[in-house]
């Protein structure tokens, strides 16, 4: 076993103790998953922040961007259908 996977193996097995001890009263648990939950919520609203400030700013946010390739895909895939369609009739003028 290498240097390097022993240390990192006893690094794992420190962090785990001392989150078993972190989380072996019910009281801390409560209190770290709250602030846990404050932080998810403080990210979502600087994240919201942000699309609000590029829309101002009149940048497309990421999800903008998004949804227009999901809307171009929706058309690429109708132009196909209505191809194909158009090809059957071509063929059945000819026949």
């Amino acid at each position: 076993m290498g240097v390097g996977k022993a240390l990192k193996d006893r690094a794992l097995e420190a962090s785990q103790k001392a989150l078993e001890k972190l989380l072996s009263d019910e009281k801390r648990a409560t209190q770290l998953a709250a602030a846990v939950e404050q932080v998810q919520h403080g990210r979502e609203r600087v994240v919201k922040a942000g699309e609000d400030l590029l829309r101002t700013l009149d940048v497309a946010p990421k999800e903008d961007f998004k949804e227009v390739g999901r809307r171009l895909s929706g058309l690429k895939r109708r132009i196909r259908e209505l191809d194909r369609k158009l090809e059957t009739l071509k063929k059945a003028r000819s026949s």
